[in-house]
């Protein structure tokens, strides 16, 4: 069940909810009061299928989880999530989970926080994500306008509508976060050129915050798998040991 609301977070519609998911209701309590200080309305839930039933029928702007959670932990939360919505997810980990933070990456989350955390970093990156997400709604929503075509990025057998943040393969749909869209929007730009992983954080992230190299590396794992889901020879992405990525047009 959702943790009895503090009356302070009746907010207008307007404020952006963020829904925390954790079963310390330390965090929760600290974390919530943290985020409506910033402007943000809040949701909290203990369990993971509470939650999840939750998001799915009432999205948030953006859901923070946390891995150990009883009746479904973060994993399976987030799996299931990711069946059915791209809703930003960041995950919260702590410092000797590591496997943790990749496996939450390569499942979907857009990014990842380990515990103990500042309260000034979290609400950084949840800034920074939403920032991106809204811009893909905004250009979605907005059409190509002004009699203006939309600027289709065609590259071989890719092709990208970033207004409507629609991915292809050979034709067929390759459904990816916001994060991955970026990820791989930076690479097609310019094929055959090698971007670092600074360059992917800065195209990807866009803002003063401190992403390991770990992360980007966890995305492009992603963006393959995906891709992979499509066209079990995928091999548009390519990895140049000690410099970064590259994308191969094919």
């Amino acid at each position: 069940m959702p943790a009895t609301p503090d009356p302070a977070s009746s907010t207008p519609a307007a404020r952006q909810v963020i829904a925390l998911v954790d079963d310390d209701r330390n965090i929760l309590t600290t974390v919530s009061i943290a985020l409506q200080a910033e402007g943000f309305a809040t949701r909290v839930y203990t369990d993971g299928q509470t939650a999840l039933r939750a998001l799915l029928d009432n999205p948030p702007d953006l859901a923070i989880f946390d891995i150990k959670l009883p009746r479904m932990d973060g994993f399976e939360l987030l799996e299931a999530l990711r069946a059915r919505s791209s809703l930003p997810v960041i995950f919260l980990t702590s410092k000797d989970e590591e496997p943790d933070e990749a496996r939450g990456l390569a499942l979907g989350a857009d990014d990842y926080i380990a515990k103990p955390f500042s309260q000034r970093l979290l609400v950084a990156r949840i800034r920074a994500i939403l920032r991106r997400t809204e811009l893909a709604r905004a250009t979605a929503e907005a059409g190509p306008g002004d009699g203006e075509d939309r600027q289709v990025v065609r590259r071989g057998r890719l092709e990208m509508d970033p207004p409507r943040h629609l991915v292809t393969w050979d034709g067929k749909p390759v459904g990816l976060t916001v994060t991955e869209f970026l990820i791989l929007e930076a690479l097609a730009s310019r094929p055959g050129v090698v971007k670092s992983r600074n360059q992917l954080m800065d195209a990807a992230y866009n803002d003063d915050v401190f992403i390991d190299d770990r992360t980007i590396d966890s995305h492009i794992k992603r963006l393959r798998r995906k891709f992979r889901e499509v066209d079990p020879d995928f091999s548009g992405i390519e990895t140049l040991y000690g410099a970064g990525y590259s994308f191969a047009e094919s």
